[in-house]
């Protein structure tokens, strides 16, 4: 498996972690009757349930990018040192965004994000060159 390939399933294991951190404090913060409910009508959500939950939704969003990075270097037998240091920025990066984004590391939740975003682009431009 090439390293780029390794850093995406580790992408994929962090978003299953991110979500259970999410589904585990949305129960302690609205209990189980609302949770297991049909969530028709949602009571508003506290701080930390809001942060976990757009870290994870962003994740989503990062990882439809980072994926489509790590196909094209994969497929394309592309894979060079320079994408798989890229590959393991923007998992680091990911790694970092969730406490950032938690605990409300401003500005630096914004400049990890960036630093990942750059690292996903970085795959791509490097398979073109």
């Amino acid at each position: 498996m090439t390293p780029e390939l390794t850093a995406l399933t580790l992408a994929g294991l962090l978003q299953g972690v991110q979500f259970a951190l999410y589904a585990v404090q949305g129960n302690i913060e609205h209990g189980p009757k609302v949770t297991m409910g049909t969530r028709d009508t949602l009571p508003p959500v506290g701080v930390r349930t809001g942060r976990l939950q757009r870290a994870l939704n962003n994740h989503f969003e990062g990882l439809i990018l980072f994926t489509l990075a790590v196909m094209v270097v994969t497929v394309g037998g592309e894979s060079t040192a320079f994408t798989a240091a890229c590959a393991w920025v923007y998992l680091l990066m990911r790694l970092l965004y969730v406490p950032a984004y938690v605990f409300g590391w401003v500005p630096w939740r914004s400049c990890i994000w960036i630093i990942g975003f750059a690292a996903t682009m970085s795959m791509m431009l490097a398979t073109l060159f």
